[in-house]
């Protein structure tokens, strides 16, 4: 592989995307594959600025605040797709947690299909696989207010906001023709799904002679 392979995972609160990449990191580097992973939230160097205003809009929600803000995290994918993706090493995996179809998810009033758009007159680096991580909603809240810190969100604080949320979601996944991983079940069988998916783009790609059958528990 003469390239690094770009993943993103993305998906409403709580529906494990963390557990999953850790899961799916752990198979690929036990099959010997060169994985990066990366968080949007930690690489994104105007972060405190932007959830400012995303505080803002949540007091004051308004079209124009949205797509403001819609433009500020389209500006630092840009920043993160030259400065962070670029100088990652050749014939690495990179997982990243978040990423532009997360937008789907929690902006309310700007249309995904604007937001998308943004992204791509800015440059932003568009992932080789875009999985999208879901469950039912009541599963996810749940698991989201079990959590040590809780919710942690500064956009969603009622289930009905979360159940919208998922909805969207689900619905720029199948629009979009994203992967759907349902990660209601074992995580033993979320990982091998998403495995299966990275392995089936680097066959594609031709960018790698790989061996579908991986043993999640070696």
């Amino acid at each position: 592989m003469n390239r690094s392979l770009f993943v993103s995972l993305d998906g409403p609160k709580g529906a494990g995307k963390t557990t999953l990449l850790e899961a799916v990191t752990k198979v690929l580097r036990a099959d010997n594959k060169k994985v990066i992973r990366l968080c949007e939230k930690k690489s994104d160097p105007y972060r405190g600025e932007t959830m400012a205003l995303v505080n803002k809009l949540v007091r004051n929600p308004t079209r124009d605040l949205e797509l403001e803000v819609c433009e500020r995290f389209a500006d630092s994918r840009t920043w993160i797709s030259r400065h962070v993706l670029a100088k990652q090493p050749p014939g690495s995996i990179i997982l990243i947690d978040r990423w532009y179809p997360s937008d789907a998810a929690f902006r309310r009033i700007v249309p995904f299909a604007e937001i998308l758009q943004l992204n791509i007159d800015r440059n932003v680096q568009v992932p080789d696989l875009h999985v999208g991580v879901v469950t039912a909603p009541e599963i996810s809240w749940a698991r989201a207010a079990a959590r040590r810190r809780g919710l942690s969100s500064t956009v969603l604080h009622k289930l009905e906001e979360h159940v919208a949320c998922t909805k969207a979601f689900e619905r720029a996944i199948a629009d979009h023709g994203w992967v759907l991983c349902r990660n209601e079940g074992t995580i033993e069988d979320a990982t091998m799904q998403v495995i299966s998916e990275i392995y089936r783009v680097l066959r594609c790609a031709g960018l790698d002679a790989v061996e579908i059958a991986v043993d999640i528990d070696r």
